[in-house]
């Protein structure tokens, strides 16, 4: 028997893995929009689903119809991809190393589906709930060598006339004297008006616009998550989305739009489980929304992924060495902030960390949990650490970690061309597969890009 393993282990490895190229005959779209859930693994469907189904009796996101398969998602330097990578792999259809944003290995710079899709008339967006300047939507329209590189990145997302441009990461755009975080001296909101960009920072200036291009720049760093978010003052998810593809559907070329569900993953590190499902049912409800629009224009592809997942979330757990068969949602159901606001608000009030459990999450510290705290505090220890503990206990969640995790993670799709992401794929294969459904030459456009920075210097 175990020659016949070998043998078929040995099979594996001469054949290589083939992808489906798309024929005269399939169906290609017209418009694509591409989801990006970032840190969202199947445990966190799950989570969502779950609270649905305690919530209002339903067991269902309006995202599972749309499911054809999985990825998987290492970097070319580790098992566990970071954002960078993963979405280079989604926009580049490349493999590459944890922190490159759109370059290869050796840190050249390779095309975009984004850029071929501007080189080809289409119009573009990028909608992210983190920094437009973080390191997805970067990945679709900057080539630095380290996602670190916020200043250099929001340069090259104006330079790229990137159609629509909404998030949060006002401070990069800013220079120092204005409040900002540039140290070059650039005020680019100037520089995007003097372009034609209607630049928006609020509520108002949102529901104002009806014509793009335009930069619509919502928090200083991060928007809020969806758990702290006031409606009056930041649009949600799913508004971007429908304001994003209003603003793009009339292009006769098309478009091209990446939506990102970007604090999903944050809430994940900060295993947070309450922002986590609120930013994973926001996302949705942007699912719902995208959808609504592509069956009735009927020429749209749309396509969600993650990059990762993060937090190592498990529903059920050992309490006290003991497993435990269960999982209480109504647990999360009475949390009204995340964690990051608990925090804010602690040190506003000059409150106990038990006094924002009892007050935010309705949870009274036992005697061990209060001690715990007072130590942490003492010690200058972690008391998010023991917060998240606490909830993690009581609702009977469990996370591995405050990082990223190399689990596979679903993909989904609808729309024309949707057959071609049955399965399972590599992250790097959705953005080939978009690239040859958009009839795009990423090589030849990457080779006019390498040759551009070979002049230039």
């Amino acid at each position: 028997m175990k020659h016949v393993v070998a043998f078929v282990l040995l099979v594996g490895l001469l054949v290589p893995a083939t992808r489906a190229q798309p024929t005269g005959d399939t169906a290609r779209p017209h418009n694509v929009i591409l989801f990006v859930s970032d840190g969202c693994g199947p445990a966190s469907f799950t989570l969502a689903r779950d609270f649905l189904r305690y919530k209002h009796g339903t067991e269902h996101l309006a995202i599972d119809d749309l499911l054809v398969g999985s990825i998987h998602t290492y970097a070319t330097d580790n098992r566990v991809t970071d954002s960078a990578a993963g979405a280079t792999a989604f926009a580049c259809g490349v493999k590459t190393y944890n922190g490159a944003i759109a370059v290869d290995t050796t840190k050249a710079p390779v095309a975009t589906l984004l850029e071929a899709a501007e080189a080809q008339g289409m119009a573009t967006g990028l909608v992210a709930t983190s920094r437009i300047t973080h390191a997805t939507p970067a990945s679709f329209a900057a080539h630095v060598p380290s996602r670190s590189m916020e200043a250099e990145i929001a340069a090259q997302e104006l330079a790229h006339g990137v159609e629509v441009l909404l998030g949060g990461g006002l401070g990069y755009f800013l220079p120092l004297d204005a409040g900002g975080w540039r140290e070059d001296g650039r005020n680019l909101l100037t520089e995007a008006e003097k372009a034609g960009y209607q630049v928006v920072q609020d509520r108002a200036g949102f529901d104002a616009t009806t014509q793009a291009p335009v930069l619509g720049l919502f928090a200083n760093s991060h928007m809020d998550y969806e758990i702290d978010r006031d409606p009056a003052e930041q649009p949600s998810l799913a508004e971007m989305t429908v304001k994003a593809i209003d603003l793009l559907k009339d292009d006769p070329d098309g478009f091209f739009l990446m939506v990102e569900g970007s604090r999903i993953d944050h809430a994940g590190h900060a295993n947070d489980a309450a922002a986590h499902l609120h930013d994973i049912l926001a996302f949705d409800e942007a699912i719902a929304a995208a959808r609504a629009f592509a069956e009735t224009d009927d020429q749209t592809l749309i396509v969600s992924t993650s990059d990762h997942e993060t937090g190592g979330l498990s529903l059920g757990r050992n309490i006290d060495g003991q497993s435990v068969y269960a999982w209480k949602p109504e647990v999360l159901d009475r949390i009204d902030a995340s964690f990051e606001r608990m925090g804010q608000l602690n040190q506003e009030q000059d409150a106990t960390a038990c006094d924002m459990l009892e007050q935010y999450a309705h949870i009274e510290c036992t005697e061990a949990e209060a001690a715990a705290f007072a130590r942490a505090k003492e010690e200058e220890g972690d008391p998010n650490a023991l917060a998240t503990e606490a909830v993690a206990r009581r609702a009977i969640l469990g996370w591995t970690t405050n990082g990223h995790t190399a689990v596979d993670v679903n993909l989904y799709a609808f729309g024309p061309g949707q057959e071609h992401f049955r399965g399972h794929h590599d992250n790097s294969d959705i953005g080939q597969i978009l690239a040859d459904l958009l009839g795009f030459d990423l090589d030849a456009l990457t080779a006019e890009l390498q040759q551009e920075m070979t002049g230039s210097q």
